[in-house]
């Protein structure tokens, strides 16, 4: 169901399952299990199983680490992306999908994915091009409302409310650090890390340019300050899921020296449509 001309689709709904935080609704048209407890185990397994087909949902999606797959699996789940060292720099996390409508496990454009995958590889020993014109700096509170228009205006849609202030300024209060990019006092680029330092990994997510200002490096200038913060924390992984199809942040991930850790197939609601992702990743950490 997409949204009529002028409305904003209501962004899925964040629950507690147990101890364990989920995200569901018709948006995504799927269960995602976000961050899981392990005092939750097995039974969350079930419990996703039971909320998507309760509610109709297409994909059930989980995050968990390499000793919890045994109990996704046994219900028909299979992991379609893989992070080494994921979860406390000791074992792997997985992307692991259970498809409740087949159809939905069938991207439209594998073909384009594919060729993203391939010129991505060929120019991760490239430099990234970028402007030097514009400091990175870490955003506050006092630069919500600016943000907020930014993300309003590059994302029809989006998975998280990222237009929302209220909902930018919790997530700066929890464990999300937003970066940005100005010219002058525009905030014409941003993105986030949102850190889990339970698992001391990190995900850089939320990245936008204004449509001027793209081809100017500021994704990559944001990516390195964002790695560097990470450096300054107990943190040994940083790994994104970006848009499979998408060229050019793609090549941002490649280029930094991350390594490809799979797809998943038609996974995220994005400017209306559900879109493929590409999970890349990196070591930081010290171990």
């Amino acid at each position: 169901m997409s949204a009529s001309k002028g409305e904003r689709m209501q962004p899925d709904s964040i629950i507690h399952v147990g101890n364990s935080v989920v995200q569901h609704g018709p948006s995504n048209d799927r269960v995602y299990l976000m961050k899981l407890d392990p005092d939750d185990l097995p039974e969350i397994a079930h419990e996703i199983y039971e909320l998507g087909r309760q509610n109709g949902y297409t994909k059930l999606f989980a995050k968990v680490p390499a000793y919890a797959t045994s109990h996704f699996a046994s219900l028909g789940f299979v992991d379609e992306a893989r992070v080494p060292l994921m979860h406390k720099g000791e074992c792997a996390g997985y992307f692991m999908s259970k498809y409740m409508d087949q159809r939905r496990s069938i991207p439209e454009n594998m073909e384009r994915i594919s060729k993203v995958l391939e010129q991505a590889e060929r120019k991760a020993t490239t430099s990234q091009r970028a402007s030097g014109e514009n400091e990175v700096v870490r955003l506050r509170l006092g630069n919500l409302d600016e943000l907020a228009a930014l993300y309003s205006t590059v994302f029809k849609t989006y998975p998280f409310p990222v237009h929302d202030v209220e909902f930018l300024k919790e997530s700066m209060l929890a464990d999300t650090a937003f970066f940005g990019v100005f010219s002058d006092t525009k905030l014409v680029a941003a993105a986030s890390m949102e850190m889990d330092m339970e698992w001391q990994c990190a995900e850089m997510t939320d990245f936008a340019t204004l449509p001027e200002y793209r081809g100017k490096g500021a994704a990559g200038q944001l990516l390195t300050s964002m790695e560097n913060a990470a450096g300054d924390l107990d943190i040994n992984t940083v790994y994104t899921i970006a848009r499979a199809e998408s060229f050019g942040m793609n090549i941002v991930f490649s280029r930094a020296g991350y390594s490809f850790g799979g797809t998943l197939h038609n996974n995220t609601q994005i400017a209306g449509k559900l879109e493929s992702m590409n999970v890349w990743f990196k070591q930081v950490g010290t171990r």
